[in-house]
């Protein structure tokens, strides 16, 4: 993903694991492996697609960015 020596590619990665991390990961201990796929899975699907505000989409969640994208291209 990234060459040798440019740190800059793998930035956006880095903040959503850290993200990830913070708000799922450090707050629960999970019972087994397939707990804690299906925990994270969730809130990648429901919380951080569908409610999380990002700054790079004019603050708004990615499902609902992705739906007024969709909406203007059929539309055009």
């Amino acid at each position: 993903m990234s060459r040798r020596g440019n740190p800059n590619d793998n930035a956006k990665a880095e903040r959503f694991i850290r993200m990830l991390k913070y708000e799922e990961v450090y707050l629960y201990e999970y019972e087994s492996l397939e707990v804690a796929r299906s925990r994270i899975g969730y809130f990648i699907d429901k919380i951080h697609n569908h409610k999380r505000l990002h700054s790079a989409l004019d603050y708004k969640p990615p499902a609902e960015f992705e739906q007024t994208i969709t909406h203007v291209r059929t539309v055009a």
